[in-house]
């Protein structure tokens, strides 16, 4: 495959904390239109690497590209405004703004920021309508399912052509998990975003396309997700 191929294409990246190192020596491609999941144990670099490519953390060697530029050395500010959208674990979205306010902060990564963009695109109401019923609700009183599909929706606002999703359906009912899951697979068949998420949800990850399954900071096994074995599955699914 030719780097032209790729949505973000990861090199060679080394993280540390301190003097710990996280990530080892960590190749990725995401494909146009392609949902890539990241699996493993808890602990073994995945967040990590989601907060490396936005820019949150800096490799000490290797590079990220996206869609062949080197994003490598800018902030998380101009990589949201270069096409990477963010949902990070735990969704941060601001608790004492309305849901219509906590979608507005995601019109920043849009060219020209809040100053010229103002217009909620209401495909995000297509895809988690509970979000138009509560645009006056406080983010904070929201579901923790509901709080998720905000976190997603915000992010999407940004136009982004490669979206990090980190464990979107960690503490969240299995109904909305649903949701979810359709969503997702809606964003990409409708919009032809690429998406690269942390996982632990099996029937989540057998909707991916390809897995990177991680141990000890370094990528050990990967594949398309229906060749994922039961031995795989048991390995690094269980936490």
């Amino acid at each position: 495959m030719t780097t032209t191929d790729a949505v973000l294409q990861v090199r060679g990246l080394n993280v540390y904390y301190g003097d710990s190192h996280i990530l080892r020596d960590v190749d990725i491609t995401v494909k146009p239109g392609q949902m890539v999941c990241l699996i493993g144990r808890n602990g073994v670099g995945k967040t990590t690497l989601l907060k490396t490519v936005i820019g949150l953390l800096r490799q000490r060697s290797g590079a990220v590209e996206l869609e062949d530029r080197d994003v490598s050395a800018l902030p998380p500010h101009q990589r949201a405004r270069s096409g990477i959208g963010y949902v990070p674990q735990g969704r941060e979205i601001i608790p004492q703004l309305t849901v219509r306010e906590n979608l507005l902060l995601g019109l920043e990564a849009l060219p020209g920021g809040l100053q010229k963009n103002r217009h909620i695109d209401p495909v995000v109401y297509e895809l988690f309508p509970v979000l138009e019923k509560f645009l006056n609700r406080r983010g904070g009183d929201l579901s923790g399912g509901q709080q998720q599909q905000l976190a997603i929706a915000r992010a999407l606002l940004g136009k982004p052509r490669l979206l990090l999703l980190d464990e979107p359906t960690e503490g969240i009912q299995p109904s909305v998990i649903l949701d979810i899951e359709r969503a997702v697979k809606r964003i990409i068949k409708t919009t032809g975003i690429s998406v690269l998420l942390v996982e632990q949800h099996v029937n989540f990850v057998e909707q991916a396309d390809w897995f990177y399954a991680m141990q000890r900071g370094g990528m050990v096994a990967s594949g398309p997700t229906e060749e994922l074995s039961q031995e795989v599955v048991n390995r690094f699914l269980k936490v």
